[in-house]
């Protein structure tokens, strides 16, 4: 029996496996770096142990000291939740010749599905359909559009779609240095690619006593550059004789390897028909859904098969349909640029607190697995995954209803987040399959509509931002204005009366119009009121009313229908939520300043990051064309390219290798190239960013 568990791994699923130990009575351990030290899974665990350093390399990457850390604190197990070093098979074997319990499959498994390449040659051996890899150098103009895939790793790293033969060596080049750098492994190969496919995988639950569980399917086809957004389980469309043969397919996989504990199978299908895509040998971040659907707690089940119990028979049958979203601080707008700072408030108010992996389907209604609380930082360290949110309901288009409403009406102060993307993902036509047609389900839903549902394709309401900008400067107003208690000489500092509007040395008289500035979205913007026998008038806002305010409450009549506006603030930063949108601000001071502007043409850092590369050649004096890359960040685990503005020449260059740098350095400048007779000023301060996972 374990009676005390290191988790080797941190953030959200961290928290989720402490939660199912609480219940189970099993002492918890965390492991944490030098940014995690005062974490929520730091927070949570009974113990926790410190990993020096800050990287994931440092730390997180470190088998020999998480074995360390568990020996060092008594642990009699090792979890390794998923991503990091969980499909590790020399760390897994690490942990059992130290003595200890690992809650994973064999060694041998997790080896046997580590290179993509052997595993289809083991998988066409067990009789599991899939796509047959190509010769490179052989292939034809018939055969493109290809796939160039890493052998080793996942998560988008060193794949490739190829649909011109000319471009297949350069495309075959940069994903075997992509591989080699991410996994060190720069083994790649060719297959077909399937357009327009559903990325569809079985959750598979196998016990050391020849018991093997396929708990149905998750649908997980909602993915950005192979990253996946959105998942749901069973997978919707899909007709018997399919759901059929991904079972038996995903079964035969797990016996042909031996394999024990919690793992998933992965198809793509397309039409009628299902091809193997790998075996992931651990929990996956989308078992929630599966959870909800069949009333289980995998995690639990997960740690009695490592204590050498059995299942049952038969898994018990599934109930209804569930849905998640993952929630990031990233800007999808901005070409999904990750976020950092302090995520000053976060709440999902529909989500049960109480909630329990395993509690009965009719009862789980929305769940929320987070890895950050309300004050907590987000760092550059890790991924952006701040929480993932799951509903489930008695039918799918109920349950999709209920997460895209907790998503709306989740209180987010902080960081940017995608949140905006997934209730619009949630309530596009082509997800719900309006009229039953879900034909647009698949894995090219955001190359088709990502533009317009991330905000990118400047469709964006800028009254609704100036009306909430209305809200925030009258929230502001009441909160100066509001009475307080005076002090015992009965004014308050600066002998003001309680009730007093006061700036500074200026006071504000009732008939000159008051205003305010903020920069929202898009660039800033100006709000202008009067107010006239006490009554609050918006100027250049037709159909706005003012109903009432109050320091963090403003409720306005827009056209005729009443929206309750919540404010909040910190610092300069202020945020209005609705309960069918949320806008963040920046309030602007009174009086411009005119010091702080940067050079013309100067390249900022878009995020906080490491320096990891700069272009060759790169020096003062270089000529550079406009669009290519310069210089090269790393933040939360994507690496970033930062182009040239324009062409010209670089005046300045502050990067180097190695370099930290916060959000807004100035990392060069280029001096734009101009005819002789041009009167364009120079270029502004900008530049391209473009994400590679």
């Amino acid at each position: 029996m374990i009676s005390s568990l290191l988790v080797a791994n941190r953030g959200e699923i961290a928290c989720r496996i402490f939660g199912t130990c609480r219940a189970l009575g099993i002492a918890t351990v965390a492991v944490h770096s030098d940014p995690d030290s005062g974490a929520p899974h730091t927070r949570e665990a009974e113990s926790a142990v410190r990993l020096p350093g800050a990287t994931p390399a440092e730390t997180y990457l470190r088998g020999d000291l998480l074995v360390k850390a568990a020996q060092a604190a008594g642990a009699d197990a090792v979890h390794p939740g998923y991503g990091f070093l969980s499909e590790n098979a020399d760390f897994a074997r690490a942990v059992l010749d130290a003595g200890l319990i690992w809650v994973g499959p064999p060694p041998e498994a997790i080896a046997s599905m580590a290179s993509k390449t052997r595993a289809k040659e083991l998988m066409a051996a067990a009789g599991v359909p899939l796509l047959a890899p190509l010769d490179p150098g052989g292939i034809t103009e018939e055969q493109l559009p290809v796939l160039v895939k890493a052998a080793s790793g996942g998560g988008g790293r060193g794949m490739r779609v190829v649909r011109e033969l000319a471009a297949l060596p350069e495309e075959l080049a940069a994903a075997q240095a992509e591989a080699a750098s991410a996994f060190g492994d720069g083994e790649v190969f060719v297959e077909p690619y399937v357009e327009r496919g559903r990325h569809v995988e079985v959750q598979i639950l196998a016990d050391g006593h020849g018991t093997v569980w396929a708990l149905g399917t998750r649908d997980c086809s909602l993915q950005r550059r192979h990253q996946k957004v959105v998942e749901e389980a069973p997978a919707p469309g899909l007709d018997e004789k399919l759901r059929t043969t991904l079972h038996e397919s995903a079964a035969a996989a797990a016996r042909a390897i031996g394999y024990t504990g919690a793992g998933t199978v992965e198809f793509l299908v397309q039409g009628e028909s299902a091809y193997f895509l790998e075996m992931n040998t651990r929990l996956q971040v989308e078992h929630p859904v599966t959870e909800a659907v069949f009333g289980l707690d995998l995690v639990a089940l997960q740690l009695r098969i490592a204590e050498g119990g059995a299942l049952d028979p038969e898994p018990p049958a599934p109930r209804g349909h569930a849905v998640e979203a993952r929630l990031y601080a990233e800007d999808p707008a901005q070409g999904w640029l990750p976020q950092t700072g302090t995520l000053h408030r976060f709440e999902v108010p529909a989500a049960d607190a109480a909630h329990r992996p395993g509690a009965p389907a009719a009862e789980s209604g929305v769940r929320l697995d987070a890895g950050y609380r309300s004050g907590d930082a987000v760092g550059v360290h890790y991924d952006a995954m701040l929480a993932k949110v799951i509903a489930w309901a008695p039918t799918r288009a109920e349950a999709v209803r209920t997460l895209a409403g907790a998503l709306e009406r989740a209180v987010l102060h902080g960081p940017v987040t995608n949140r905006e993307l997934l209730v619009r993902s949630l309530r596009h036509p082509d997800f719900t399959g309006t009229g039953g047609d879900l034909t647009g389900l698949d894995t090219g839903f955001y190359e088709r509509h990502g533009a317009e549902l991330s905000g990118a394709d400047g469709q964006f309401d800028h009254r609704d931002e100036q009306i909430a900008a209305l809200a925030a400067a009258l929230a502001d107003s009441a909160a100066r204005t509001a009475p307080t208690a005076a002090p015992a000489g009965g004014t308050r500092p600066g002998g003001a009366q309680p009730g007093t509007r006061t700036f500074g040395a200026w006071r504000n008289l009732p008939s000159v119009p008051q205003s305010r500035r903020y920069r929202g979205r898009e660039g800033e913007l100006e709000v202008r009121y009067r107010v006239l026998r006490g009554l609050v008038e918006p100027e250049e806002l037709p159909g706005v009313r003012v109903l009432a305010t109050a320091p963090d409450t403003v409720v306005l009549e827009v056209d005729g229908v009443r929206r309750e506006f919540g404010l909040a603030r910190y610092g300069e930063q202020v945020y209005a939520d609705t309960a069918t949108g949320a806008w963040a601000l920046t309030a602007l001071p009174r009086f411009p300043d005119s010091g702080g502007q940067q050079a013309p043409g100067s390249l900022l850092a878009p995020m906080p990051g490491t320096v990891i590369r700069l272009a060759e050649g790169l020096a003062v004096g270089a000529r550079v064309e406009a669009g290519t890359p310069l210089v090269w960040l790393e933040a939360m685990k994507m690496e970033h390219r930062i182009t040239a503005p324009a062409s010209g020449t670089l005046t300045a260059l502050h990067a180097a290798v190695g370099h930290q740098v916060e959000v807004g350095a100035v990392l060069a400048v280029v001096t734009e190239a101009q005819a002789p007779d041009a009167a364009a000023p120079p270029a502004d301060t900008a530049a391209t960013v473009e994400e590679t996972p």
